[in-house]
């Protein structure tokens, strides 16, 4: 799925990885499994976690995912309440330190929805107004 996503071939992939097309071909098939060493190239290469490579199995609905680049999380599908409450899975609850009372800021754009905690949205813009004073000043 990876190589897939990238638009790679076989043969582009196993170079980086320095086996043959047909060694590599039995991996995606599942014949054989390639060792550690092999198993970090392929997650170094794709930019995830070793362990995202060996272990990841989510799904969306009855799609596999592949695991997402490192520093990128997806903790599955969540369902809309009939007053449009969500619950945020326990794990991004955790990863963010979000509990009861936290605020978040809603973004949005044709593709999609995004939650950002409120405190760094507020930070971040901030900032950008800071540097955009300090450029407008400058000129």
């Amino acid at each position: 799925m990876l190589r897939n996503l990238k638009g790679l071939t076989q043969e582009q992939v196993a170079e980086v990885v320095e086996i043959s097309r047909q060694s590599y071909a039995k991996w995606e098939q599942g014949e054989t499994v390639p060792d550690i060493e092999k198993c970090d190239r392929l997650a170094s290469f794709y930019g995830i976690k070793l362990d995202a490579l060996m272990h990841y199995d989510e799904k969306v609905g009855n799609t596999k995912m592949a695991p997402p680049p490192e520093g990128k999380f997806l903790w599955g599908t969540i369902k809309l309440g009939n007053r449009g409450q969500i619950v945020i899975p326990k794990e991004a609850r955790d990863k963010y330190g979000l509990q009861e009372g936290s605020r978040l800021v809603v973004l949005g754009d044709e593709e999609g929805i995004a939650l950002i905690q409120a405190e760094k949205f507020e930070s971040q813009l901030k900032s950008a107004l800071e540097l955009s004073r300090k450029m407008i000043a400058e000129d």
